[in-house]
This record gives C-alpha cells, sequence and structure tokens, in this order.
C-alpha cells in the first residue's frame, strides 16, 4: 500500500466513490445518492486516468479505498479573514447583528494592525488548508484608515499562499458610503490596484438605487466584478430585485455573486416568482451563508427566533440559478463559531436548508460551482487536473453527513497534508489585548 505522505511516482486509489456531478466524463452509473464508483490513477501531482471501479490494474501500487467517498478541492467563496478569530477579545455582546457591527468596529479601532490582521488572516488559511479547500475569496473591510493596511496584507498572504490555496479579494463598502466621493474613490483605487472585486451591503437606505448605480457605473468603467452582500437583516429588503432590474437595464456582462438574500425567504409568492425570474435573466449567482445567518437572524433576549433567514436555494436550482454555499465570518462577532471547514458547512446547509432527498448536484456547491464563478481550475475530477483530493472514511453521502469527518485524508498534489488545524494558543497574546 503507497504511503500517502510519500507517494511513488504512480499510484492507483481504488473503488472510490465519487459524486458523479463532479466528474465531467462520468464513468460507469450512479447509485441513489449520485454516487459513482470509480479507480483514480494518480501519476505525479495530477490525476492521470479515471475509470470504472476495478479496472485500473497496469499503473502501480493501489490502494484499496473501498468504497470510501472522495472529493475534490473544496471552494470557499464568501469569507471575512480580515475580521476573523477576535472572538476572545472581542465577543458580541447580545449576539445580535447590531452588536457585531459595534464590536468589531470598536475592535478594528483598538488593535487592526497589519501584524494582527496577518496572524489571524494565515490562521485563518492554515485550517482552511487542513481541511482541505484550495481557493478563498474574502471580503475586506475597505472604508477608513486601516483599509490599506489590510489589503496589503491580503497581498502579501497571496503571494505566501499561492499554489496552496488561491486567493481573491472584494472591496467592502456600506451603500450608504458608496455614494460618498472620497470614500468611495478610495475603496476603488483600492480594488484596483490589488485586482480586487468590487462590493457594498446593501440594507434599506433611501440611497439603495443610487449605491447601486454608481457601482455598476465604476464596474462598467473598469471592467470590475461585483460581489454584494444582499437583504441580509431587513426582513422587506428590497435590494435583489433592483439588482437584478439594474444589471438587467444596463446590460451588464460582468459577474454578479450576491450573497445572502435572506429577505427573500419571507416574501410572498408572487414576490418570490417576479424576483428569481429576474435574477435568472440577469445571470446572477447566490451564496448562501446559513451558519452565520442563522447565528444572527431574529435574535432576541428570551425568545426563540421565528426568521432563521435562510434564502431560497432549491427554488434558484430549478431555476438554473448557480447556487452556493460558503463559510462566511469565523469566530468573530458575526458568527462566535466555525472553522473554515466546508464539510461542516455542507452538512448544516444539507440539514437547515433540506439539500437532500435526492442529494442530487448539491455537492457542487462548495467545489465547482464556486471554482467556475472564480474562474479557478478546482472544484471537479478529471484526467490532468492537480491531485487535490480529500479522502473521507464515509462510504455514502449519508455517512458523512452524519460525523464530523475530522479524520479525513487531504492530498494536496497527490501528496498527504498534515490535517491537524492550527492551536488557538497561537493568537493569545494578541487577544489579551483589550478591544
Amino acid at each position: 500500500m503507497p504511503d500517502l505522505k510519500a507517494p511513488p511516482a504512480a499510484f492507483v486509489l481504488a473503488h472510490a466513490r465519487v459524486p458523479a456531478c463532479l466528474v465531467p466524463a462520468v464513468a460507469g452509473p450512479a447509485d441513489a445518492e449520485g454516487l459513482v464508483a470509480l479507480d483514480l490513477a494518480l501519476e505525479g501531482t495530477r490525476l492521470a486516468r479515471l475509470a470504472p471501479a476495478g479496472t485500473l490494474n497496469d499503473v502501480g501500487p493501489r490502494l484499496d479505498l473501498q468504497n470510501r467517498l472522495v472529493l475534490p478541492g473544496l471552494v470557499d467563496i464568501h469569507t471575512h479573514l480580515d475580521k476573523g478569530f477576535i472572538w476572545k477579545r472581542a465577543p458580541n455582546p447580545d449576539g445580535s447583528f447590531d452588536g457585531a457591527v459595534q464590536a468589531v468596529a470598536a475592535d478594528r479601532a483598538a488593535n487592526w494592525s497589519e501584524e494582527d490582521i496577518s496572524r489571524r488572516f494565515d490562521f485563518a488559511l492554515r485550517c482552511a488548508h487542513a481541511h482541505g479547500t484550495v481557493a478563498i475569496r474574502t471580503h475586506i473591510d475597505s472604508d477608513g484608515p486601516r483599509a490599506a493596511g489590510a489589503w496589503r496584507v491580503f497581498a502579501q498572504m497571496r503571494e505566501a499562499w499561492r499554489g496552496r490555496i488561491e486567493l481573491q479579494a472584494v472591496g467592502l463598502i456600506a451603500i450608504d458610503r458608496v455614494i460618498d466621493d472620497a470614500a468611495f474613490t478610495a475603496v476603488l483605487d483600492l480594488v484596483r490596484q490589488h485586482g480586487g472585486l468590487l462590493g457594498a451591503y446593501t440594507y434599506l437606505t433611501p440611497n439603495l438605487d443610487a449605491g447601486l448605480a454608481r457601482l455598476f457605473d465604476a464596474a462598467e468603467r473598469f471592467g470590475l466584478a461585483l460581489d454584494l452582500h444582499v437583504d441580509e437583516r431587513d426582513r422587506d429588503g428590497r435590494g435583489l430585485d433592483l439588482l437584478a432590474r439594474m444589471a438587467l437595464e444596463r446590460r451588464f456582462e460582468g459577474p454578479i455573486l450576491a450573497g445572502h438574500c435572506c429577505a427573500l425567504a419571507v416574501s410572498d409568492e408572487e414576490e418570490i416568482d417576479r424576483t428569481l425570474d429576474l435574477v435568472a435573466q440577469a445571470g446572477i449567482s447566490v451564496v448562501s451563508l446559513p451558519m452565520c445567518n442563522l447565528y444572527l437572524q431574529d435574535r432576541q433576549p428570551g425568545r426563540t427566533p421565528r426568521w432563521r433567514g435562510v434564502t431560497l436555494l432549491n427554488e434558484m436550482k430549478a431555476r438554473d440559478i448557480p447556487v452556493m454555499v460558503a463559510s462566511d465570518n469565523t469566530r468573530d462577532p458575526f458568527h462566535a463559531y466555525g472553522d473554515l471547514d466546508l464539510v461542516e458547512v455542507y452538512r448544516e446547509a444539507t440539514r437547515i436548508a433540506h439539500l437532500d432527498h435526492p442529494h442530487g448536484a448539491w455537492p457542487t456547491s462548495i467545489a465547482r460551482t464556486p471554482a467556475t464563478h472564480m474562474g479557478v481550475a478546482a472544484g471537479t475530477l478529471a484526467e490532468g487536473v492537480s491531485a487535490d483530493l480529500s479522502l473521507f472514511p464515509a462510504r455514502s453521502l449519508n455517512e458523512w453527513l452524519s460525523r464530523t469527518q475530522a479524520d479525513r485524508i487531504v492530498l494536496r498534489g497527490g501528496r498527504a497534508l498534515d490535517t491537524t488545524p492550527p492551536d488557538y494558543a497561537e493568537l493569545d497574546d494578541l487577544m489579551e489585548r483589550p478591544a
């Protein structure tokens, strides 16, 4: 049996089970969960051949996976690595959205030096790397005196992690601030300087139309993609509808990703149908952040929440709207938990949003779909791609979703990683600073 930490030049992972939706050229019939049985031949750092299970007997040593699940490298398309892992020094006082905003603002003003951001950013990337993630898009708070430093850290991390995790960044600003010339020009300069995307978070405000129009103007002028937080906290938010109408009216051709879209879940059926038709026509993709939104949504002291804040993924998928799920915030005031583990995200999304019975193509939501939107070579199993794989003890999606999969084996370029996440104690000296 090959040693996966120091593998031979060529070997076979035999009798693997893989979601058919992640294999462009499916070999063999899929089972009731949508899994196909394959042999995977690895040569050097790449997948060389895929064939029906039990048929690759001429390549080299074989590791019989005995029908264990294999996934490609995973893609986390919506995170906030600049503010992650500050919970110990900046807890949310009441778990509310307003409490999160205030706690982050105070911590940013007191503690966000470039060294502080860099150490937490790197810690987050090591968590994601250990869990099998190969590409991440992060939003960066880009309004104010700390913004330039945060973008410098991003640029340093993008270079330092090149070849391990592909990094993209979005300049994040409040929609009200977009109409402020000085504030928006500063954000736009940072985005263009660092090859980023243009973003904002929308909410109910008289400036919503003007702010979105200005975002589109800048995106069209400079050839920028848009990635927005949409209707996250307002039950009667209208940002998604307006975003889609504006994209159609302008015939905007750049990529648009709408995150959250929570208000849609409490809209009436007529409004839902009308909005989703527009989103599909406009070619907008959607990412849901179920763990963070469940943490924040409808939180009131002594009251069990009624509005759970997950957007309408099944209805979107039925209209061929590209849909994804992602980590969002991790151990910060917007979400007290999480570990940049997309397997955890997918497991919780499946339970929360009923992404099962059948499982169908839902595994694409953390792999092929976000990889395609980001334009990175990841998220599928095909001949010639990098052998970035996660091997799980589970033999079915049901088994996979029932346990934490802490004992997974992660291969990068065909070689096993140390999958031990970094120790929280590494950040203790940063967390002891008063916010």
